[in-house]
């Protein structure tokens, strides 16, 4: 699929991807087919695919695959979920259909001739002393050591600056002695022994996907202790699925939550709106999140989920002794043959930067939860928007959007998104492209109904009728005067 590396010690590209992982290629696939230009992309993987190579092998996407990837090719084939906790709802890929998936997508490129693929490879940086008016970077083969450059044509696209954390590559923020088996969740099938007692370290999308697939395994329930520092909010999976089945409970939902946001008199007004209107769940309805970090489960989860009573709320572990587990808070008893799966990688809050800066694009969400089609969408502006000075106008359509962290980021992530859609849909050209694209599938849907479907029509007036002064609203609760 790749060059030798030997082959690669002076390569010429118009633009250099940092990084095959989910914003790499959904970018790469965009500029692919939107333009002629060449591609040159690097990654420290052996195979694209960024974070889901290092996945434990269970994992799930927590998102429909209908609207997942890169835009030019779906991903599975539209099947409805058969396992009892998502029954019904459309299908979630695992970790070896994504890499099997992305692998396709790379072949398809390399094989044109105008993408090269460099695997196991580190990028350097812009090298020292190059031509004037030459942009030159250098890169290096983690195997051999050997060194290689690339003059660049046109910008550098550093696509791993979101790339999030995972439990099996994490530095873990505690320390453990060495008597106790600490391992990542990876690790979690090769158990042919019980313990006598799973503690599960974190509260994110990990920690619910180890606690799920334990119970799913005939893991007792309170076989299981859950250390959770913060309790979250998580989004109800019901809600968000594309597809004409669909389209009565995800627009409907749409237009619920902005409706909320405008009857809400503050912050905690809305949560419990959102949360009796089912657009939002918790674990524990006498606990209040303090945590929103965009995990999206299914309320059969959240049943299963809640079978665990033996759940720690002492602040973030900071030592694991033979005897003890200690807190920020305290310290709690650690039972004797006990394990500890660590699912403590988080999201780290890194701010936003410029999309766009000069000869430089930094990928990031411009829609809220959607990596893929923000980088596809990005790519899509860079391919078909004039340069202009500074790059104000493509800035202007792909301004960032913060990333989840507190429960007030669901309200800034909105805004920021509706800011981005009002200026997309003045934008003939992406409104186009997003219609036509998979990675929206709500805009597609929205586009397909006929006039004779009254009841999507009342639906969509609702939302319409709420979008203008829920964006007002926003404003008003995230800065109240």
């Amino acid at each position: 699929m790749h060059p030798h590396f030997s082959d690669a010690q002076n390569l010429q590209t118009d633009y250099l991807i940092i990084g095959s992982g989910a914003a790499g290629m959904a970018f790469a696939d965009t500029l692919f087919h939107e333009t002629e230009a060449s591609l040159l992309i690097v990654d420290k993987h052996h195979s694209p695919g960024g974070h889901w190579c290092d996945a434990y092998p269970f994992v799930r996407l927590h998102q429909p695959s209908s609207y997942y990837g890169v835009n030019s090719r779906a991903l599975g084939g539209d099947l409805r979920d058969a396992h009892r906790l998502n029954l019904g709802m459309t299908e979630r890929a695992t970790s070896a259909e994504l890499l099997a998936y992305y692998e396709a997508v790379m072949q398809k490129m390399v094989d044109s001739g105008r993408v090269k693929y460099l695997p196991m490879t580190e990028y350097l940086g812009a090298t020292e002393g190059a031509a004037e008016g030459e942009k030159s970077h250098q890169f290096r083969a983690l195997l051999s050591g050997q060194t290689g450059r690339v003059r660049l044509h046109k910008k550098v696209v550093h696509s791993a600056f979101l790339s999030p954390n995972v439990p099996s590559t994490h530095v873990r923020k505690f320390t453990v002695d060495a008597a106790v088996p600490c391992f990542p969740l990876n690790d979690l099938p090769k158990l042919k022994t019980p313990p006598s007692c799973y503690v599960v370290v974190g509260a994110g999308k990990t920690g619910i996907d180890a606690v799920l697939w334990l119970l799913d395994n005939q893991a007792l329930p309170d076989q299981i202790c859950w250390v959770m520092p913060r309790d979250s909010w998580f989004i109800n999976r019901a809600n968000v699925q594309a597809g004409n089945d669909f389209f009565i409970q995800s627009f409907s939902a749409m237009a619920t939550q902005f409706e909320a946001v405008v009857q809400a008199t503050s912050v905690a007004d809305l949560f419990q709106r959102l949360e009796s209107s089912a657009q939002l769940l918790r674990l524990d309805p006498n606990v209040e999140p303090s945590m929103y970090h965009a995990a999206t489960v299914s309320q059969a989860e959240l049943t299963e989920l809640r079978k665990v009573k033996n759940i720690v709320r002492m602040g973030r572990v900071q030592h694991i002794a033979a005897t003890h587990i200690q807190l920020q808070k305290g310290k709690v008893p650690l039972p004797a043959g006990s394990v500890v799966v660590d699912c403590s990688a988080s999201i780290e809050s890194r701010g936003t930067v410029p999309v766009f800066q000069g000869d430089t694009i930094v990928p990031q969400f411009i829609q809220a939860h959607q990596p893929t089609f923000s980088a596809a969408l990005i790519a899509h502006v860079e391919a078909n928007l004039p340069d202009t000075p500074g790059d104000e106008a493509k800035n202007l359509l792909c301004a960032a959007v913060p990333l989840p962290d507190t429960p007030i980021t669901w309200l800034t992530m909105q805004a920021a998104t509706m800011k981005n859609r009002y200026h997309w849909g003045k934008n003939k050209k992406i409104k186009a492209w997003m219609a036509q694209s998979r990675l929206d599938g709500f805009t597609k849907m929205m586009d397909a109904v006929e006039e004779h479907e009254t009841e999507k029509i009342a639906i969509l007036e609702r939302l319409g009728a709420a979008i203008v002064p829920a964006v007002m609203k926003l404003q008003k609760l995230i800065t109240p005067s």
